[in-house]
């Protein structure tokens, strides 16, 4: 039925050049030239590829060899190191040279900032190194500097003759290189040219990769790293299109979201930016930066991978798309007309599935949110209450909060005793049977779960003229997200405004990859601006299940900067340059500000990651010595070697006196 509408109505729908994916329907792996590193070369004819970054010092070169084994054996097949000043890479020799001795061929990586010299020498010596062209030729001074035309080819000059030498010695070698993009770490000069930009983080990339095109060096991996998954996504789709538009080769892509945190919201953040890219067969190696040991991010990174081993011999085929009317590159929500309090100006809405769960007591409200304190008589809401709930063939035994709406099945609520405050879940084809013949249906807000198939000419001209109607849309096609942005891509260029809201279910999958999966598949969506609300299935409908998928909607509508219900902390995964123990620190900072909605603190071992990496942070929190700490109100640093052990007081000092900080509440459960 759906290919008679292939063609769209709507002839002024704008039709946007999709260059960064082979397919927006099908899963086909973009290819790239293969980019030998050591004996485990990368590119699209192998796999995609795990890596990760050891923690502790590079001058500790037992430590860091161990640490690397159980890296190895966590899953990694690249390792990398951080190499501040000549000194650590020279110890790179020692740390190859103990793997090596231990049996352990995996390739190294040497991580570079500031220090050409130590770049230079560390080529020599591993298999690859990592550059940072915001700061390999440049420093960061927060200046704007108006450049001409002369001026600025005259910086690309004195770049190329910084960067050149150490081009040549990796040709020499056969070392590969990263070209890393970092977005808090442009420079001044690309700042100042490209804005805070996807395009800047782009330019900031190709003005180093034309100097090693040029060398005729093609030894290559680029990457787009951003704290804020929208932009890295966006900075990464724009970098495949330039690289083609360009005529340059189509160079493997090293993914990954900086300073993502830790526990469940840096596994949200990280799929949300990384998995949305993977669906559209982009991306040559992953690494999952979390603020927990290292060996711990391998296994998240493989379970990203994992999805698209088979995807393309698993999926059904999707129609593909002849006029795609969403602008890859920048962020615009979908407009939809409101019905009830969802779509239009408002934020997108939860709902919880109790459909497994009979609501028969209070208590059985507080997993998503809803408090009932019997003493007063009252509910309380917390941030994370659910906004509706569905019932099923079940409804609620007692009168929901005011904050809470029910929605229960249609052959239920056309025998309710409420048809007023509940409201009807459809099928597509109960839907068109009660349009057709007139059975009453709700005269404010009507659920029309719908997936692809659905969408025929008769529904299509239904949806027209009933603004009551928000579609919970669905598949059970394992190449999810590109079917549901196919569906919502079909709304949009038949005309349609009607809401949609993101159904998944994942009752076959280990609990601990429901989050990546979900931030992949709805956090996909959204970060293209598709998507009205969210529903995640219950796998058993248990008290723990409940309040597992609840927070998860929330922090996947909070990665994609959709709906900011919590504080976020922008944390790094720490790396040999960090002074301070960053994982109890960033789990106090939490403990202590973790009430404040909407903040925006980042947590920084050591300045490489600080004040540019925190790039949209309120606050910064940012080690600049041994225990020594530099706190930073955006940007700008406010108190300079502050004692570790005072930081954190003093960083709720700074909170205060902005007007942000509110004491924490206590809230008795009854």
């Amino acid at each position: 039925m759906l290919d008679s509408l292939l063609t769209p109505s709507i002839s002024a729908a704008t039709n946007f050049p999709v260059l960064y994916t082979p397919s927006l329907t099908q899963y086909v792996r973009r290819k790239t030239i293969t980019v030998n590193i050591g004996d485990v070369p990368l590119g699209s004819e192998y796999p995609i590829r795990v890596q990760s970054m050891t923690t502790v010092d590079t001058m500790d070169t037992q430590g860091s060899i161990e640490q690397s084994i159980r890296m190895i054996e966590a899953g990694c097949e690249y390792i990398r190191i951080t190499a501040p000043s000549v000194k650590e890479a020279q110890n790179l020799e020692n740390i190859r040279k103990g793997l090596r001795a231990q049996g352990y061929t995996t390739p190294l990586v040497a991580d570079i900032h500031f220090t050409p010299n130590a770049a230079e020498l560390a080529a020599r010596i591993v298999e690859k190194v990592r550059i940072n062209p915001g700061n390999y030729a440049d420093r960061k001074r927060f200046e704007f500097i108006d450049y001409t035309d002369a001026a600025y080819a005259a910086e690309l000059h004195r770049i190329r003759a910084k960067f050149l030498p150490l081009v040549r010695i990796c040709k020499e070698y056969g070392t590969a290189m990263r070209i890393g993009t970092n977005h808090g770490s442009l420079s001044d000069r690309i700042l100042s040219r490209y804005g805070d930009t996807p395009a800047g983080m782009v330019e900031s990339a190709l003005e180093f990769l034309r100097i090693c095109e040029a060398e005729d060096y093609y030894n290559i991996v680029l990457s787009m790293k951003s704290s804020n998954p929208q932009v890295m996504v966006q900075a990464y789709r724009l970098l495949v299109q330039r690289l083609d538009e360009e005529g340059l080769k189509p160079y493997p892509l090293h993914l990954g979201v900086t300073e993502a945190g830790e526990a469940e919201d840096g596994r949200i953040k990280s799929a949300l930016g990384i998995g949305t890219l993977l669906e559209d067969g982009i991306g040559d190696t992953v690494r999952v930066s979390l603020t927990e040991e290292p060996e711990r991010e391998a296994p998240v990174a493989q379970a990203l991978i994992d999805r698209y081993t088979n995807r393309a011999a698993i999926s059904r085929p999707i129609p593909p798309v002849t006029t795609y009317p969403i602008d890859p590159f920048q962020y615009t929500r979908r407009s939809t007309h409101e019905v009830a309090n969802i779509g239009g100006q408002n934020v997108p809405r939860v709902i919880a599935d109790y459909s497994q769960t009979p609501v028969t007591e209070h208590d059985v409200l507080q997993p998503v949110g809803h408090f009932y304190l019997p003493v007063p008589d009252k509910w309380r809401m917390n941030d994370l209450g659910a906004d509706y709930i569905y019932t099923g063939s079940h409804p609620a035994q007692f009168m929901l909060p005011n904050g809470l709406k029910e929605i229960q099945d249609f052959a239920v609520w056309q025998t309710a005793a409420d048809k007023i405050n509940t409201f009807p879940l459809l099928t597509a084809a109960e839907y068109l049977t009660a349009v057709s013949t007139s059975i009453k249906i709700h005269g404010r807000l009507n659920i029309v779960n719908v997936t692809l198939p659905d969408l025929s000419e008769e529904l299509l001209t239904c949806l027209r003229s009933d603004k009551t109607v928000v579609l919970l849309i669905s598949t059970d096609n394992a190449h999810a997200m590109p079917e549901l942005r196919r569906l919502v891509v079909e709304l949009i260029n038949q005309g349609l405004s009607t809401p949609v809201v993101i159904k998944r279910g994942y009752e076959a999958v280990p609990e601990e990859d429901v989050p990546l999966f979900a931030a992949t598949d709805a956090g996909g969506l959204l970060i293209d601006g598709l998507g009205d609300g969210i529903m995640l299935s219950s796998t058993n409908g248990s008290a723990d299940d409940l309040k597992r998928l609840n927070n998860l909607s929330f922090g996947i509508l909070q990665a994609a900067r959709t709906r900011i219900t919590k504080t976020e902390y922008i944390s790094c995964p720490s790396c040999g340059r960090t002074l301070f123990d960053l994982q109890e620190t960033t789990a106090l900072i939490r403990q202590r500000t973790d009430h404040l909605k909407g903040v925006k603190i980042g947590i920084m071992g050591c300045i490489v990651n600080g004040p540019g990496e925190m790039a949209d942070a309120d606050y910064g929190y940012v080690g600049i010595g041994r225990d020594k700490i530099a706190l930073y109100r955006g940007q700008q640093v406010i108190k300079k070697s502050v004692p570790a052990e005072r930081a954190v007081d003093e960083l709720i000092e700074l909170i205060r006196e902005d007007d942000r900080w509110i004491e924490p509440e206590k809230v008795d459960v009854f």
